[in-house]
């Protein structure tokens, strides 16, 4: 073959360059393209035939397009197949072949970045777009051999599947949305990478793993099983991707919104004539750039966080949120008082007549008690309220509790363990009680009496009557009791079902559920999420910057791990065995950040979903 072909100017002559011995048959392009073999010296060249056609060349049958409405045009397989166990693939040459249809659009190798998690659109007519959720090699593939792509489609099809192929499950998703085609038929999906390349004012070394924004209204994911959690949910490249140190966002944001609606209030609330000018661009940055994305996707790049961060360091008044380390607190008091002016969740009223605090979280703050060899956030919670002499006006959607800890290094209490139901009846103000000593009604209660009758704050309520005979002890007999607070239309209800039922009704107790915990060590935020509501639910943990690729110039990987005994560990059967265990090493790696360096602890209400 020459190096240089010289291609005469007319068609199908021959032609030759002195600088070589070769020679080379340049034809139409309706004929092949034929390299003759070097001629001795002596060989004398042929004149050329022009009259002769060439030889015919044979066609391969060109692929056609994918539709919407027809079967899967790559892979499918019928009914009487499928019960032989066997998956009909229809003839495709590889992208290099030499057999392709030289008339037709030459087929490109599959682009090497995309992975799990990419947005891409299959090269057809129309395109169709949709997620990579799968890549392999499907079972019993016949030759060629090639990578597949199992993808979610954005829209439902009429070829599609749940994530099963033939009788082997590659993956899951809704009915119809299933589709499989060769790796190199799929590409980056451009309508998000034109998007990326007009809004890279940030760094876009984020990896190739893009995040497109996703408009309307996504719910939390919900009635996830743990085979669920650990194929959709866990796994590298999950969660949030954390840059400069961003952690502390990122772990506050994915426990506010993967799977909870509590602080979906601010998601929702029309722009007020005293907001911002950019609150709606701060609504949509984190709606549709985080929320969204995560809980549609499961996963959220750096770059949307970005945004999120240059909103926060231009309209808030805490510099450095662009690159600095912060706390959780601080992001949460600038995001929820400061830009989105939600409702306060704790309406804080002092015994002392000092008015009512309005805040949306409320840190531990007592004298240490050394009886506690290892506190539960129940007893502190209690313990704070009771030195503080504080009471809750009302029940609030969401409870978040700062663990007594000052800075990244002092902790009042080496290990605390986070209940996974606080109970706040005994902290609301007009809340029915009940009596310590008779079950009635209380309508005291005794702050002196803490310890006494027992541990908690429900040992300090009485009835009249067991009021008045407690505090005839000696010990007690200088106790100063105040009255509780009952409505009227609650007595009458309670006198009346004593009557019928001729004994003491059961008063409610009014109690949260733990759904996460953002942990902190050596400087850095990790959290764990409680994948649903119920006591059954699992558990995950989260760290937005678990590993790295490349160096410097590198980006960060998140990662989501499953903790199915979590929920075991804190539970009051296990007390005595973290106990037992003094170092704090010999406790799972898991339970001991959950202990050792629990930060914030976030309780919800079961019955209040949204914020009002």
């Amino acid at each position: 073959i020459l190096p240089n072909p010289v291609i005469s100017p007319e068609r199908g002559s021959y032609s030759s360059n002195s600088s070589s011995s070769s020679h080379q048959l340049m034809l139409s392009k309706d004929q092949i393209q034929v390299h003759l073999p070097p001629l001795s010296p002596k060989e004398k060249l042929p004149p050329p035939v022009m009259k002769e056609p060439a030889p015919p060349v044979r066609q391969m049958e060109e692929e056609k397009p994918a539709e919407l409405g027809g079967p899967n045009p790559l892979y499918e397989y019928t009914k009487a197949q499928d019960q032989q166990g066997e998956i009909k693939v229809e003839s495709m040459e590889q992208p290099n072949s030499r057999r392709s249809n030289p008339n037709s659009r030459s087929l490109m190798p599959a682009d090497p970045d995309l992975e799990v998690g990419s947005m891409v659109e299959v090269m057809s007519n129309p395109p169709l777009y949709g997620v990579i959720r799968w890549m392999g090699y499907l079972p019993d593939q016949k030759e060629p051999v090639k990578p597949i792509a199992g993808l979610e489609m954005e829209e439902e099809i009429s070829a599609g599947t749940d994530g099963s192929f033939g009788k082997h499950r590659l993956f899951s998703c809704p009915p119809k949305k299933a589709f499989f085609v060769p790796l190199y038929k799929c590409r980056k999906d451009k309508r998000f990478v034109d998007n990326a390349r007009r809004n890279s004012g940030v760094s876009n070394n984020f990896g190739s793993m893009e995040t497109p924004d996703v408009l309307g209204n996504i719910s939390p994911p919900v009635s996830l099983d743990v085979k669920q959690i650990e194929q959709e949910v866990c796994g590298k490249q999950k969660g949030i991707q954390g840059h400069h140190n961003s952690c502390y966002l990122d772990a506050t944001l994915l426990a506010m919104f993967y799977f909870t609606t509590v602080f979906d209030g601010i998601l929702y609330r029309p722009k007020r004539m005293d907001d911002l000018r950019e609150y709606d661009e701060v609504k949509q940055v984190i709606k549709e750039g985080i929320v969204n994305p995560l809980r549609k996707h499961n996963y959220v790049r750096a770059d949307k966080v970005m945004k999120l961060r240059h909103l926060l360091d231009k309209l808030g008044n805490i510099p450095g949120m662009m690159s600095e380390e912060k706390d959780p607190e601080e992001f949460l008091n600038l995001l929820l008082n400061q830009i989105t002016k939600a409702d306060p969740f704790l309406h804080i009223r002092s015994d002392n007549g000092g008015g009512t605090q309005h805040s949306f979280l409320y840190q531990l703050i007592m004298e240490k008690d050394e009886r506690l060899v290892l506190p539960t956030t129940q007893q502190l919670f209690e313990l704070s309220f009771l030195q503080m002499k504080v009471k809750l006006e009302e029940r609030p959607p969401c409870l978040i509790l700062q663990m007594p800890r000052f800075g990244k290094d002092y902790k009042m209490y080496r290990r605390i363990v986070p209940s996974l139901e606080l109970d706040i009846t005994d902290v609301l103000q007009n809340a029915p009680r009940e009596c310590i000593i008779c079950g009635d009604l209380a309508v005291f209660e005794c702050k002196e009496c803490y310890n006494q009758h027992g541990a908690g704050l429900n040992t300090i309520a009485f009835c009249e009557g067991c009021k008045d005979m407690s505090h005839k002890h000696k010990v007690r007999i200088n106790h100063k009791w105040e009255a509780i607070t009952v409505p009227q239309e609650y007595k009458a209800i309670h006198n009346e079902q004593r009557t019928i039922q001729q004994q003491n009704p059961t008063i409610p107790r009014e109690k949260m559920e733990l759904f996460a915990v953002v942990c902190i060590q050596t400087s850095h935020y990790v959290s764990f999420v409680k994948c649903g509501k119920g006591k059954d639910a699992q558990w995950i943990f989260f760290d937005s910057m678990a590993d790295r690729m490349g160096e410097q110039s590198g980006y960060n990987i998140p990662e989501i791990k499953l903790c199915p005994d979590l929920s075991k560990w804190l539970s009051d059967d296990y007390q005595e065995e973290i106990m037992r265990r003094t170092d704090d090493k010999e406790l799972p790696e898991h339970i001991r950040r959950l202990l050792c360096d629990a930060y914030m602890c976030m309780y919800q209400s079961p019955e209040v979903s949204m914020v009002r």
